[in-house]
């Protein structure tokens, strides 16, 4: 573990004393330790500025979105394919759905785009034999959470339903062999067998997921951004990225990046206290 302890070490604690200019004028030239002390003078200015509840409410809708489309979807992947009984058809399929994972950002978004162009995009042209005009969706702000939550769906769910499908390879095959012996259906083997067993991951990924609900994915975010979407895509990492590496206001976006964190630490706490008390399943 010792390779893995010292990486982490020197590329996840030490860079957290650069979280110190949240509270300073930092200023290149000077240095961290040189920068005149701010306090919580960005804190109040990301406050208050305008786009505080914009980029707020964007990253909450995003993600919560997200979270009640992408989080189910690989547990019904996982049974689905539990319940398959022929091994090639089976292969076939988990593979099938597994792909997408490995498509990098930068191309899926260029597919993306590509496909819902409303002039030269395939759902454009093969509408058009039907008579029906599309829209331009990546134009339109109502549309931005709809095209990335499914299209994050897409990507992804097959690559996340792994961990579920290993937990169920892992249940007792005496319980499906007592529960035969029983006359359960099928339907009553996933109902009180192989559910239940994938309660306790589930609740893990649940609690993992809640701690990183302010953060949505930057990169596929920014590539899908244009002028016309802005109002519905300024999500709180979008915003950071604009003010610290365009705008050169590295105080103000370090302020609202440690403001991001500390919402995903509470959260992420409460949800395992919460399940702690409920459910006895806890991160700790």
């Amino acid at each position: 573990m010792l390779p893995s302890l010292v990486i982490m070490f020197l590329f996840t604690y030490i860079p957290m004393y650069g979280v110190t200019i949240a509270f300073k004028d930092f200023m290149p030239a000077r240095g961290i330790m040189g920068s005149s002390w701010a306090g919580l003078k960005y804190f109040r200015q990301y406050f208050n500025s305008y786009q505080f509840w914009i980029t707020i409410k964007n990253t909450l809708v995003i993600s919560i979105y997200s979270i009640i489309v992408t989080f189910p979807l690989p547990i019904a992947l996982a049974l689905m394919c539990n319940q398959m009984t022929r091994k090639g058809f089976k292969k076939f399929f988990q593979v099938s759905t597994y792909l997408p994972h490995f498509i990098s950002t930068v191309v899926m978004c260029g597919m993306i785009i590509l496909f819902l162009s409303p002039s030269q995009g395939i759902i454009a042209k093969l509408l058009g034999y039907l008579g029906i005009t599309l829209p331009n969706l990546m134009g339109q702000p109502s549309a931005f959470s709809s095209i990335y939550v499914w299209t994050e769906a897409w990507q992804h769910v097959g690559w996340d339903s792994i961990l579920y499908i290993a937990a169920l390879s892992a249940i007792d095959p005496s319980l499906y062999e007592a529960a035969t012996m029983d006359g359960a259906s099928k339907w009553q083997k996933l109902v009180n067998i192989d559910i239940p067993m994938l309660l306790p991951t589930a609740t893990i990924m649940f609690i993992l997921r809640t701690g990183s609900i302010m953060s949505v994915g930057f990169e596929k975010v920014y590539l899908l951004q244009n002028t016309l979407n802005s109002s519905a895509s300024e999500i709180i990492s979008t915003y950071v990225y604009k003010m610290g590496l365009v705008s050169s206001q590295y105080s103000l976006s370090a302020a609202i990046g440690l403001f991001n964190n500390i919402i995903n630490l509470v959260l992420l706490l409460s949800v395992n206290y919460i399940s702690k008390k409920m459910s006895d399943t806890s991160l700790v």
